[in-house]
């Protein structure tokens, strides 16, 4: 850990969020000298400061102490190249359309890698009313379900939850080219074209 880029990073952060080293200071209960101190790279917050001075910042505790944000470089807009990310513990689920890092009940969640669907995997599509009618014979029981479909064109997405004791049947407006995503509990992220 290099104290100087915390310090800076430190400064940086509280600029922005237009406090002055005495106002940060007194919503952490300590002095303006410490934060002076932390500033000027001559030495880093205590383990204990870290939660709220990475809640008072608006960043992670990690990034505090690399002493740098990373920047993540402009995606193009399409959006069948997005991340979807589910907690493992509240089965909460993220979609993001570039790198993020994301975290859930205390967890650091990595992205998930969707698997092409094999025939006997795939969900069942079906036009009617120019609609895509979506099924399929997955038993659906609490403890293995498909939480959630999604059908991903170039420039949408559309995320249809499910939950689990439902049968798995749902509508999507017919769209030309795209890929449909389902995230199977216990076994991951799938996709088929469609």
């Amino acid at each position: 850990m290099d104290n100087r880029k915390v310090g800076e990073l430190i400064y940086h952060l509280r600029k922005e969020k237009g406090l002055t080293q005495k106002q940060l200071a007194d919503q952490m209960n300590i002095s303006d000298r410490t934060i002076s101190k932390w500033e000027r790279g001559n030495g880093c917050p205590d383990v204990t400061l870290l939660p709220s001075l990475s809640t008072l910042l608006g960043v992670n505790i990690e990034n505090i102490l690399d002493g740098e944000l990373s920047s993540n470089e402009f995606v193009g807009g399409n959006m069948k190249r997005s991340h979807y990310f589910v907690c493992p513990s509240c089965n909460n689920i993220v979609l993001a359309t570039g790198n993020s890092t994301i975290s859930c009940c205390g967890r650091k969640l990595e992205p998930l890698e969707a698997k092409k669907a094999t025939d006997e995997e795939k969900l069942s599509m079906t036009v009617i009313d120019n609609e895509w009618f979506i099924s399929s014979d997955h038993p659906m029981t609490k403890e293995h379900y498909i939480s959630f479909i999604a059908l991903a064109t170039g420039d949408q997405v559309q995320i249809i939850k499910q939950y689990p004791e439902w049968s798995l049947q749902t509508r999507i407006p017919k769209r030309k080219h795209g890929k449909l995503l389902w995230f199977d509990t216990q076994r991951g992220l799938f996709y088929q074209l469609v």
